[in-house]
């Protein structure tokens, strides 16, 4: 099977059901962009990292996979390769497991610290962006709520996650300090 299929050069794309949408559709945006965030995370996981964040990262990616086939089938009746609340659940109980490993939040903190706890940092900004265009393309056309949920969770548990590798690689938060611009 050759990877170019020379569909896409009308400047369409395939959906599930057979129909074909613009390539700057909202919903192909969208799963874009969760795409993005996917590959991201993969620059994540080429670094040295525990195994249990690992492991983590792992289902997460397989999980974005999971949003990216919810997002390309508006027949929300169908209900195979959908985000479940229990996959929000579950990110839910991951982020309070992790948040137990680290000292309250009593400021603003700076993306950085170990490249890794950066690169999470950054992949969370495209989380963040794909959870504007899941709701951007929801107003639109309804999808399924959980991929907003889990998106949501997503961007919370990467900043937990990055906070917790800055731990133990025994890296300060990096605080954000309020001052003037000065000229």
């Amino acid at each position: 099977m050759k990877i170019y299929t020379k569909t896409g050069d009308d400047g369409t794309t395939g959906v599930q059901g057979n129909s074909r949408l613009n390539k700057y559709h909202p919903r192909i945006i969208a799963y874009g962009t969760i795409d993005e965030a996917n590959a991201s995370m993969g620059i994540v996981l080429t670094n040295k990292l525990y195994s249990d964040i690992v492991e983590i990262l792992t289902q997460i990616q397989n999980d974005l996979f999971v949003v990216g086939s919810d997002l390309s089938n508006p027949d929300l009746i169908q209900s195979e390769n959908r985000i479940t609340s229990s996959m929000v659940t579950r990110l839910e109980k991951i982020i309070d497991h992790y948040e137990r490993e680290l000292p309250p939040l009593t400021n603003f903190i700076l993306p950085g610290g170990d490249i890794s706890a950066s690169q999470l940092h950054f992949t969370r900004t495209i989380v963040r962006r794909a959870e504007t265009c899941l709701v951007l393309l929801n107003e639109q056309e309804k999808i399924n709520e959980n991929c907003i949920k889990f998106i949501n969770r997503l961007s919370d548990l990467l900043f937990v996650l990055g906070r917790v590798l800055n731990k133990r690689k025994g890296k300060n938060d990096i605080v954000w300090k309020a001052e003037k611009a000065k000229l």
